[in-house]
């Protein structure tokens, strides 16, 4: 009888150039914290502190490996902290998040596209993800948010399209016109335009270690109505385990602040036209005000849970973004409702675990063979949570919300789960492809350090 295996092989990323990295050494791929690992459907990016390799696989369109190497500061100290894909329709970018608090986009040639300071502070991760419009939740979004102790950013991820396809009609017009002239110059680069950004500060339980937007919320009681959205963040850290707070656009849509908004200024506008009467003031020269840091949006706590010695390591998100899975320093896992914001499921012996979610079709008997010659739809895959237990040298798959356990798959010591990140216009694609034969499910690979193996876990349970 034939071996059951649950994944498949896709390619080898085995290669001189990752010795820069510290390959060559058993368990080099896990056992460095600052080489950081991002996947796309296409190619996958490694860095360490000062070097970006991105590799490919078979059937890749990359012709080369390509080499970045950042312009940091050397006089902060300035490394790179944070690696993540930006996919839209036709155009992939890598976005880097330095321990400055830098955002820089490259090319997939090792351009740089975009430099930007978001806060002086460090970048602990980029997270990528759309929402779309269902029945619980009539707006739809796609966004790019910034993490830093205690700090939360986000951009709105049509705003960067923009940018990147401006960006990229520039450059090959001037290219065209410096290859005519027979000289290259670096003017493009020179200057960057400064993308608009939301910016939060969560640090009201301490320093996060990883945070999250969930959702759009509505407004609070006694809000006036507006168009001004309002977001929910879940936050980890050391002094709180897990914490929530509902994000504002506005800095004053609360009641007071929206009285105070329209007295205040009354008063001083008063008090000033009294003040020209009695002293005739002299027109002074204005100086021009130097660029400041960018203020921020109202933050209003909603819960918090303190557990100490327990302290959140590590956050991961379903699609959806109604579930997310909490790793914490005692080896357990929490899988949090977001909306009702309870822990609906506990998981206990899984220490330094990594969790991603993921969609599994699940054998049924009964439609077996109706199934047979018909193409899959969303609604014949369930959402099902992997644990990777390295200590254990195990990849578990437990069905979503109370399900059992459907795998569990041995791994080597030097592995690590990867997920391909989130593809910009995909929320909308998906709801054209529902009725359609076109859906791709939610995938986990496994790349393997010690031979460069890279795999898929299998969609089925057969």
């Amino acid at each position: 009888m034939a071996r059951r295996t649950h994944t498949t092989e896709l390619g080898c990323i085995a290669c001189d150039d990752l010795s820069e990295l510290g390959a060559g050494k058993e368990g080099w791929l896990v056992d460095n914290p600052n080489l950081l690992c991002a996947l796309d459907h296409q190619s996958l990016a490694l860095a360490n502190k000062s070097l970006i390799l991105l590799l490919g696989w078979s059937n890749d369109p990359f012709d080369s490996r390509v080499k970045i190497r950042p312009n940091l500061s050397p006089i902060d100290a300035e490394y790179i902290t944070a690696i993540e894909w930006l996919v839209f329709d036709d155009l992939r970018v890598l976005a880097v998040g330095t321990s400055s608090g830098c955002l820089m986009i490259y090319s997939l040639d090792g351009d740089l596209i975009h430099k930007q300071m978001i806060h002086l502070c460090r970048i602990l991760k980029l997270r990528i993800r759309g929402t779309k419009r269902d029945l619980t939740q009539d707006i739809s979004g796609e966004e790019v948010c910034v993490i830093m102790p205690g700090v939360i950013a986000r951009f709105d991820g049509s705003d960067i399209q923009s940018m990147l396809q401006r960006w990229f009609q520039e450059t090959h017009a001037h290219f065209w016109d410096q290859k005519q002239k027979g000289n290259f110059s670096d003017d493009l680069l020179k200057s960057f335009e400064r993308l608009h950004y939301q910016l939060w500060n969560v640090n009201k339980y301490g320093p996060c270690a990883d945070a999250a937007i969930t959702s759009i919320m509505p407004p609070p009681l006694l809000e006036f109505e507006s168009s001004q959205r309002y977001y929910c963040a879940v936050t980890i850290g050391n002094d709180a385990v897990i914490s929530a707070f509902r994000l504002s656009e506005d800095r004053s849509r609360s009641l007071v602040g929206a009285i105070l908004s329209k007295v205040v200024p009354a008063t001083f506008s008063t008090i000033a036209s009294v003040s020209k009467l009695i002293w005739r003031s002299e027109k002074t020269l204005t100086k021009k005000s130097e660029p400041q840091p960018q203020p921020f949006a109202r933050a209003s706590p909603l819960t918090c849970l303190k557990d100490h010695p327990r302290k959140g390591e590590r956050l991961t998100l379903s699609p959806s973004g109604k579930l997310a899975a909490i790793t914490d320093s005692l080896g357990r896992i929490l899988l949090l409702d977001t909306q009702a914001l309870v822990v609906v499921r506990l998981w206990k012996g899984y220490r330094d675990a990594n969790c991603f979610f993921m969609e599994m079709r699940v054998s049924r008997d009964s439609e077996a063979s109706t199934s047979a010659y018909r193409e899959l739809e969303k609604s014949d895959y369930c959402l099902c949570l992997a644990i990777h237990a390295p200590r254990k040298g195990i990849i578990e798959v437990w069905q979503m919300r109370t399900g059992p356990r459907l795998l569990a798959i041995r791994c080597a010591s030097g592995c690590k789960i990867l997920q391909p990140t989130y593809r910009f216009g995909s929320s909308m694609a998906s709801l054209a492809s529902s009725s359609s034969s076109s859906y791709q499910p939610l995938e986990v690979f496994l790349l393997n350090g010690d031979s460069g193996q890279l795999s898929v876990l299998n969609r089925s349970t057969n």
